[in-house]
């Protein structure tokens, strides 16, 4: 029987002694061999070191009793988190530093007993959600050759979906952890910005950053969620949401918004895959409520046609000037759009998402969750290297504004299109939902007349 690395039967395995530590990291091993040059990481830990770490683990807690809730659980991080003693690159090998502390998140997967096994590929310096863009390589889907991965964490989600890990820390923009998550299978969890704390992880927006999770199921992803999120004194961004629980909560009939005419792009099967997630979710029990995007989708047109595009240059703008060759070419021309933005035109842009934020709240009055098609169409590799920038727009006609109107989200599985590509849904509602999306989003994957 095939070891499937979701957190239930892991924990299952370690209470009853058919699993170890060691026995998992091997496994994991064989599994990132097998699969060979995919472009999934950057840094692989050793073998020595990952057999080391598993035999810390039993070591230090044999008995089953007082185990922390991610112990012996292999997990990858995106290479644009710090990690002491493993390099940081970003995607860029130029920019490449090693850090003397671990991000406060990744420190408290440690401590719940976690088994770090590498740092994952991305778009370089998290700019863009295809996958295409990183001297390290182009992620492809597990799920249809030559597909996009998405991006721009586009290594952690290859890492789930092919089975390598139990979970991955991503980071989440303008829906580099929901875009990943739609092209490979799994699922996305965006927190609430300021829920998980940013420090030891490289900006791209800082005001509108956040890590993310990809896990097999939205309940190990709230479960990987409630161990990471915590206030952070140190961390301007961070806020003091209550801790969401690791357990999904009950949660009865929902105000589920639609929207009043989705986009797809000409995607005829994927505009009935998402006709059909919408049953779907009637049959749940819950109320489809028609909602009018044109606010929201206002709002995500500003990450790239607004002033925070400057933004991604306070980040790294200063390396881009004294590297340009050192970039990849996508990366370069999409930072240089902020050269010659103003402050007049930041406080033009804050006053817009002001009045745009303003303009979204009749219908947050009338629906409790908003659910979208993760991505309205999906891509192939050499369809994306074809046209880089327009088709990322593509991929971020229902991510980009999240972020932006302060909005938490879970991107799960809909399924394969009559055209065999995959398809997701993904659930918004105001920030400090966390439970409240992951309970749905498991309810769908889930739903009560099949639990097993």
């Amino acid at each position: 029987m095939t070891l499937t690395f979701d957190l239930a039967g892991l924990a299952r395995g370690y209470r009853d002694g058919t699993l170890s530590p060691a026995g998992v990291a091997g496994e994991v091993l064989a599994r990132v061999a097998a699969r060979g040059e995919d472009h999934v990481w950057i840094t692989l830990r050793s073998r020595a070191d990952l057999l080391a770490d598993a035999a810390e683990l039993a070591r230090r807690w044999p008995d089953p009793a007082a185990r922390p809730p991610l112990y012996g659980v292999p997990f990858a991080v995106k290479d644009n988190v710090d990690v002491a003693g493993l390099p940081t690159t970003a995607a860029c090998p130029a920019y490449a530093y090693l850090p003397a502390r671990t991000a406060p998140l990744v420190e408290r997967l440690l401590a719940a007993g976690a088994l770090l096994v590498g740092k994952t590929n991305l778009d370089q310096f998290a700019t863009g959600l295809s996958g295409t863009r990183s001297p390290y390589g182009a992620c492809e889907s597990p799920l249809v050759p030559g597909l996009i991965s998405g991006g721009s964490s586009s290594g952690s989600a290859v890492a789930v979906a092919a089975g390598l890990v139990a979970f991955a820390v991503g980071t989440d923009t303008a829906g580099s952890g929901r875009v990943p998550a739609a092209m490979t299978g799994t699922t996305g969890v965006k927190p609430s910005r300021g829920l998980v704390s940013m420090i030891g992880v490289v900006p791209a927006c800082a005001s509108l950053d956040c890590p993310s999770v990809f896990a097999h199921s939205p309940a190990d992803g709230l479960a990987v969620l409630s161990v990471i999120a915590g206030y952070e004194p140190a961390d301007p961004w961070s806020r003091p949401f209550p801790a969401p629980p690791p357990v999904p909560p009950a949660v009865g009939p929902l105000r589920v918004g639609v929207p009043e005419r989705p986009e797809f792009f000409g995607d005829a099967a994927a505009e009935a895959a998402f006709a059909d997630v919408v049953k779907r979710l009637t049959g749940l029990g819950h109320r489809l409520v028609p909602v009018d995007l044109t606010p929201f989708l206002a709002a995500g047109r500003l990450l790239y046609q607004g002033p925070w595009i400057a933004e991604r240059l306070a980040a790294v703008g200063d390396f881009a000037a004294a590297n340009p060759g050192e970039l990849h070419p996508v990366t370069r021309q999409v930072l240089g759009g902020g050269s010659g933005l103003t402050a007049v035109d930041a406080f033009r842009g804050l006053y817009r998402l002001r009045e745009l934020r303003a303009a979204t709240r009749p219908a947050w009055s009338a629906m409790d969750v908003l659910a979208v098609p993760t991505v309205p169409t999906t891509f192939t590799v050499a369809e994306m290297l074809d046209s880089p920038i327009e088709r990322n727009t593509v991929l971020g006609h229902y991510t980009t504004f999240a972020n932006l109107l302060d909005l938490a989200a879970v991107s799960v599985p809909g399924g394969m299109t009559a055209a065999g590509r995959p398809h997701g849904l993904t659930l918004l509602a105001p920030a400090g939902t966390d439970p409240l999306l992951a309970a749905l989003a498991t309810a769908f994957v889930s739903p009560p007349d099949v639990v097993s």
